[in-house]
């Protein structure tokens, strides 16, 4: 693959949080969040990252704009904001990236946060809120910061007239998109979108996800876009990473993963994904006993004690994360062999996204 088209290029990927016990702290293990993951995102298109609560996925949209440390690993990232007048683009290591180089890479990385209730300070305006990154990054400042506010709210959905208004006084929904135009106002290249739609009535979801979609064609932006539930990823996704106990399963484009899944853990999660369609019968898989602990994580395959295809050498020998070809990511020893669950319908054959 020509990594020309890549904005964002994770490779060994580690997030490891110290347990610490007893009265002087000592660190006794480690809780391993992240654990050595590699995938890319291309210019102009949505990753759809998925999979049970307590998997990793915030930890890892987090890492990746260093608003927790990593303990590892390397993150690329072809950045406008820092090039030079003779470069369209410089690509950065952000895990190595100094402080001040850090604050200008913000310009082109954002953040979209899943609580739209805690995430917005209650005691700021609307106005205050959007327009608080053109002031940090010197961006604008008098008419010109109004005007900008004022343009921001209006491109996601919101009156200019609520600029004086209080977080409080505004829906769930209506938070969502406050937050949002507070994403744009850097003009970035990547949104990390965690779970923007997760707490937030089923009606309001659509329109949250269509605003997106339409944000992302109008200025060309780039998104990680973070979820637990499938419906939604394969609405919006152009390809979708699986992730489970800290490591990725399977990553590939979405129609292929839904028609084609290669790892148990995406079938399982699949046969859970509600059909809108009464002939279409799909038998749903109960994974049996608990997530194991990231802290202590099985031997092999992370997965094994769950899975009802595991052999001995799934126990003993963990799965090699290989390109089964047309960038089909999968970690299983036996995916070549396997003849899984897919699910078929909400699919069109022009379309990539269901």
């Amino acid at each position: 693959m020509s990594m020309e088209n890549v904005l964002l290029d994770v490779k060994n990927l580690k997030k490891y949080f110290p347990v610490r016990k007893g009265i002087l702290k000592r660190v006794v293990g480690h809780v391993k969040a992240v654990d050595d993951i590699d995938f890319f995102i291309k210019e102009g298109e949505t990753l759809g990252l998925v999979g049970e609560s307590g998997c990793g996925k915030t930890t890892t949209g987090r890492a990746i704009l260093r608003l927790i440390e990593p303990t590892c690993g390397e993150i690329r990232f072809r950045s406008k904001k820092i090039a030079g007048t003779e470069e369209k683009y410089r690509e950065v290591n952000i895990i190595t990236a100094s402080p001040k180089l850090l604050k200008s890479l913000r310009q082109d990385m954002q953040i979209i946060f899943q609580d739209p209730y805690s995430s917005l300070d209650p005691r700021m305006t609307v106005g205050a809120i959007v327009g608080e990154p053109l002031k940090v990054h010197g961006i604008a400042a008098g008419g010109d910061w109004e005007g900008r506010v004022q343009h921001l709210l209006s491109a996601v959905g919101l009156s200019p007239e609520q600029m004086k208004r209080y977080p409080h006084q505004f829906s769930g929904g209506q938070r969502q998109r406050i937050g949002i135009a507070r994403a744009l106002a850097t003009d970035p290249q990547l949104i990390v979108a965690d779970e923007p739609v997760s707490a937030l009535d089923v009606s309001i979801q659509a329109q949250v996800l269509n605003l997106l979609q339409d944000l992302q064609e109008e200025y060309h932006l780039t998104y990680l876009f973070i979820a637990h539930d499938l419906s939604v990823v394969k609405y919006i996704s152009d390809r979708v990473a699986v992730m489970y106990l800290g490591k990725i399963v399977e990553l590939a484009e979405t129609k292929e993963l839904f028609l084609n899944p290669k790892h148990p853990y995406t079938e399982a999660l699949m046969s859970a994904v509600p059909v809108p369609d009464p002939d279409y019968k799909v038998e749903q898989i109960l994974l049996e006993g608990d997530v194991p602990s990231p802290v202590n994580p099985p031997s092999g395959c992370y997965f094994h004690p769950r899975c009802r295809y595991a052999e001995a050498i799934c126990k003993n020998e963990p799965p090699e994360y290989r390109n089964l070809g047309n960038e089909h990511f999968v970690s299983c020893h036996f995916a070549d062999s396997l003849s899984l669950q897919p699910i078929r319908t909400g699919f069109s054959e022009s379309s990539d996204r269901g």
